[in-house]
């Protein structure tokens, strides 16, 4: 039986596609590298802004890093300051929200995206909704370890097993696998369905209101 639904932010709740390109490639440009495609960071992002700034510099010329730390530290200054810059809902996700929220279900989110520019996206998009919200920090390991995802079920109160987990990329499959969560597959994110398949989804999604029915299902299980 499912008590509660776990969800990923980046590719997920919402599409950060444009945000995360512009930031990047502020930043790219400061540095007098070459300018990244929106599309791929489809694949630069999903483990975290770390390892997004790797993939970036790599991409644009900076391929021994030399301004790793200058750039981790403006992409995060500009996140905290304007999170939400072209940031907007994938369609039928807030219906989706109310939806799991009527069914009774307890709502988290457990993402890789900075921690306050995890909560500010969430509150702004969502106006509440969230019990709980988890962005990357110093107090857990970042996906795909189940650290973070397994807190939040401690919070709830409740067993690892009544989650339902959602995300859009291998890592995500991998988090809630790890955690011991129904691992769903959101097929309107940023990877494809032999991706989300190959790390362990145990049903895929393709559109939001899809979780409702997935949600409501197992509750009855």
């Amino acid at each position: 039986m499912l008590r509660a639904c776990i969800f990923d932010l980046d590719g997920t709740l919402a599409d950060t596609l444009e945000s995360m390109a512009y930031v990047a490639n502020t930043i790219m440009e400061q540095f007098g590298l070459k300018h990244l495609e929106t599309d791929d960071f489809r694949y630069y992002s999903g483990e975290g802004a770390n390892m997004l700034m790797r993939r970036c510099l790599k991409d644009a010329g900076d391929e021994n890093l030399t301004r790793f730390d200058e750039g981790q530290r403006i992409y995060r200054e500009m996140f905290a300051k304007d999170p939400m810059y072209k940031v907007v809902h994938y369609a039928g996700m807030p219906e989706t929200i109310k939806k799991l929220k009527q069914a009774g279900a307890k709502l988290a989110v457990c993402s890789n995206k900075p921690h306050p520019a995890a909560v500010k996206v969430i509150e702004q998009m969502f106006e509440g909704d969230f019990d709980i919200v988890l962005g990357q920090s110093n107090d857990f390991p970042r996906k795909p370890s189940p650290a973070g995802a397994l807190q939040i079920a401690e919070k709830f109160g409740i067993k690892p097993e009544e989650c339902m987990y959602v995300g859009d990329t291998a890592t995500d499959m991998q988090t809630g696998k790890a955690a011991g969560m129904y691992t769903v597959g959101a097929l309107w994110g940023f990877r494809d369905r032999e991706e989300l398949n190959k790390n362990g989804a145990d049903i895929i999604a393709e559109k939001p209101l899809d979780l409702v029915g997935i949600y409501e299902e197992k509750s009855n299980d």
